[in-house]
């Protein structure tokens, strides 16, 4: 799910991979003998520690790759390769593809191809995960920009009296 899965990966491009796609491509791509099952927080080494308290509300998991599969035969698995045929046999929603300029984002249901969200996007915008609106023809469909976002927490209790008032913190 975009909502999920891009503020993550624009994490990593930015702080875990200091903006080297290349290097970021080789570690998610290259680098795994079959593919991923799931992408945890421990990417978001080197990221700021408040930016990664506000992408996983303090949550902590571990990357999976597929290494362990046992397939029917007892042969050793094979890298998953995606192409339009095999997109609807592995029952695949999503499609991210790693370009120069930013992260394209096909919804597989419904496109052979997606919008592009820029490198430079703030990792805490939240996207929405319909598929119907990641068409090719329009921008990333942002639900919620970063600069709109309301504060996350409120104070509850008003401050004592004779101490300052203060704004509320923003996370």
């Amino acid at each position: 799910m975009p909502s999920h899965h891009l503020p993550l990966l624009l994490t990593v491009f930015q702080h875990r991979f200091r903006r080297d796609l290349e290097a970021m491509s080789r570690f998610l791509v290259d680098d795994v003998a079959v593919g991923w099952e799931e992408l945890g927080t421990d990417l978001l080494d080197g990221a700021p520690p408040a930016l990664v308290a506000a992408l996983t509300g303090g949550e902590h998991w571990p990357s999976r790759t597929l290494d362990h599969l046992i397939t029917p035969d007892g042969s050793p698995p094979v890298r998953m390769t995606v192409t339009d045929a095999t997109a609807i046999e592995q029952d695949l929603q999503w499609g991210y593809i790693l370009r120069p300029h930013g992260i394209e984002v096909i919804s597989l249901l419904h496109e052979d191809a997606g919008p592009v969200v820029d490198w430079n996007t703030d990792p805490r915008t939240v996207f929405s995960d319909s598929p119907a609106h990641w068409s090719s023809t329009a921008p990333a469909p942002v639900l919620t920009p970063v600069r709109a976002a309301p504060p996350q927490a409120t104070p509850t209790t008003r401050p004592a009296i004779g101490s300052p008032a203060r704004p509320a913190a923003r996370r």
